[in-house]
């Protein structure tokens, strides 16, 4: 197999299903961003004039419906020939013109993957006898998509959503249970962290990581998490604990932030006080996802890569080229942003988390 030395990293657009050549030959810049909350963005700023058909007078582009229109379906790919991955793909939300007496115009095409659906339906609604999983596929069914859930949690006797819009409630619902969020193609994912299958990628310094910061932060960890409530059938108090036990099945080696506080400061409890659990089991499951979501993030990295159209949210990533304490695998990409301009081409922005240091010294 002949392996490229060269390849053009300009994207492809296509329009309604027609690969339309003229948005990438006036494409300027473009902006593609997706973290572990869902809806995918896409920002693209195009040139503005161009020639009219059948005559020499330019126009402003773009702003007829034509080639491109609100809800008209909008993708992106990028990659080698052969290894091309689709990036975006969604629908044109919104179009704007920017008009500069000194530069020349420009136009800025907006569009949103088909979660837009639910960021933009208000809902009043109670839920009775459903989990977490159950409501993510009743919001689902109500917007015209599949679903695919995967994760666990309590069943409640009853949750409203008070003029909410779907998005903003369903979100409410996974950050209860460390639940994430994304769409793949008609389908709404709604996924425990563990049942997320995406990439796996080295990254290396000085290779194709072009900069990295990564910081091991102890401000935010803790010990443990405790939720208490009452629970009134039982007449009894509600009291529940989490600890460095809901970190344990996602680590392979490695000190966590967890057992470097104890060791460094001693004990540190966190209270969640936001919620009321009514039940045992609500309070459980409520520690054990803010144990996670902590324990989780002790070191995070914000990076910049030559062009990486796998990376992606949910991708495991393995560092190298760093610090002793950095490197190594067990990263987890929480926010992926690909952008593209004509002086640096292809770069993939992203951060990343991890729960644990290495051997080695900070």
């Amino acid at each position: 197999m002949t392996e490229l030395i060269y390849y053009s990293s300009s994207p492809v657009l296509t329009v309604d299903g027609e690969v339309q050549q003229a948005l990438a030959r006036d494409l300027l810049r473009l902006e593609i961003e997706e973290s572990t909350e869902g809806l995918k963005t896409l920002k693209a700023v195009l040139v503005g004039p161009g020639p009219r058909d059948g005559a020499t007078e330019e126009v402003l582009q773009y702003l007829d419906g034509e080639v491109l229109d609100f809800g008209k379906s909008l993708s992106v790919s990028i990659g080698p020939p052969g290894a091309e991955r689709i990036v975006f793909d969604g629908l044109v939300s919104a179009l704007q013109a920017d008009l500069d007496a000194s530069s020349e115009a420009l136009i800025t095409v907006f569009a949103e993957d088909k979660l837009m659906k639910l960021r933009m339906t208000r809902r009043m609604k109670t839920y009775e006898q459903m989990s977490d999983a159950d409501i993510a596929q009743e919001i689902a069914s109500q917007n015209g998509l599949s679903a695919d859930v995967a994760v666990d949690g309590p069943t409640y006797d009853v949750v409203q959503q008070w003029n909410q819009s779907d998005l903003a409630f369903l979100r409410e619902r996974a950050a209860l249970v460390q639940a994430e969020i994304w769409m793949d193609g008609d389908t709404l994912n709604f996924k425990s962290r563990p049942n997320r299958q995406a990439t796996e990628l080295t990254l290396v310094f000085h290779g194709d990581l072009i900069d990295a910061r990564i910081r091991a932060d102890l401000a935010h960890q803790r010990t443990s998490v405790k939720v208490s409530g009452f629970d009134a059938s039982a007449r009894d108090a509600i009291d529940e604990e989490a600890g460095a036990e809901a970190i344990a099945a996602e680590i392979s080696g490695g000190s966590t932030g967890v057992s470097i506080l104890e060791s460094a400061f001693g004990d540190r409890v966190s209270y969640r006080v936001r919620e009321t659990p009514l039940v045992g089991a609500e309070a459980s499951a409520w520690a054990r996802a803010e144990m996670l979501r902590r324990s989780r993030r002790f070191v995070t990295v914000e990076g910049t890569t030559s062009g990486t159209p796998d990376l992606v949210v949910g991708s495991k990533v393995t560092l190298q080229g760093i610090a002793d304490a950095f490197n190594g695998d067990g990263y987890y990409a929480t926010r992926v942003v690909h952008t593209y301009d004509l002086v640096g081409g292809h770069r993939t922005h992203f951060c990343a988390e991890r729960a644990t240091v290495g051997s080695g010294t900070l």
